[in-house]
């Protein structure tokens, strides 16, 4: 079992405890998506896939308090964005832009690249690398800028 799955089984175990019922609902959502996914697949998720499933599930729950913004559910919003904060706590630090930077120039000199042909390249360096310690897309528009 994986270090972040029983660091999640652990958070369960004492948001059950203490009664913390929105706390609790986002954790069963983290747990039924490990789940769901390792059923799917017939494997064990690894910390690096589970990183990965809750940078996801942090970039849906961004998409939908956009959504719920323009239609005027300030409510909804909100309930996103208490998940969002309880999915973050399992996240590794978040990266700085400087530090974003830094990481993209370095993989554009690793990799030559020159145009954006060479994107996907670049990306495939950077991406193990700020996995859930940035936004996948704030980072994608970093490494355009870079050519």
């Amino acid at each position: 079992m994986s270090t972040l799955k029983e660091t999640l089984a652990t958070a369960t175990k004492n948001a059950m405890k203490a009664r913390e019922k929105a706390r609790l609902a986002t954790l069963r959502l983290i747990n039924a998506e490990i789940k769901r996914v390792e059923v799917d697949e017939r494997i064990e998720l690894d910390d690096a896939r589970i990183l990965a499933l809750l940078d996801k599930m942090t970039k849906q729950r961004r998409d939908s308090i956009t959504q719920y913004e323009k239609a005027g559910r300030p409510e909804l919003a909100e309930v996103e964005q208490q998940e969002i904060d309880v999915i973050q706590e399992f996240l590794p630090e978040q990266l700085s832009e400087a530090e974003i930077q830094e990481i993209v120039a370095a993989a554009v000199k690793e990799t030559g690249a020159s145009s954006m042909a060479d994107m996907g390249k670049v990306m495939a360096l950077v991406k193990p690398q700020v996995q859930g310690r940035a936004d996948m897309g704030a980072v994608s528009k970093l490494v355009k800028a870079s050519f």
